[in-house]
């Protein structure tokens, strides 16, 4: 499936470095050979398990169609996350918002999500 969107959480240093690039790499995706994305339906544990903590978070929105090999495999769970094997680039993106750490650390998401 290559319709619908998909969502990448950048720490303030990725994103910095996304903007310079005009692709994301972060190293747990440099490490693994794909950029790792989320759904809506599982973003917001992305950010508890890997984010909380680390301060303002950028939150980016894509369009699966047009963004290349993007693979659905089984993960956290057991379920199916989007995974692109190529470069993400930010121009792509149709939306982002900054994330700001709740009372537990954990970025809090915008009402529309």
């Amino acid at each position: 499936m290559t319709t619908g969107t998909a969502y990448k959480l950048l720490s303030e240093a990725d994103w910095a470095a996304a903007q310079t690039a005009g692709i994301t790499a972060s190293a747990v995706d440099l490490a693994d050979g794909y950029v790792h994305l989320s759904t809506a339906e599982q973003v917001r544990e992305t950010a508890r398990r890997y984010f909380a903590g680390a301060g303002r978070v950028r939150l980016l929105r894509f369009e699966l169609a047009g963004l290349g090999d993007v693979r659905w495999e089984a993960s956290r769970g057991g379920d199916l996350f989007p995974h692109l094997y190529g470069p993400l680039e930010i121009t792509k993106a149709n939306a982002a918002w900054w994330l700001l750490p709740g009372p537990d650390g954990v970025p809090v998401f915008p009402r529309i999500l």
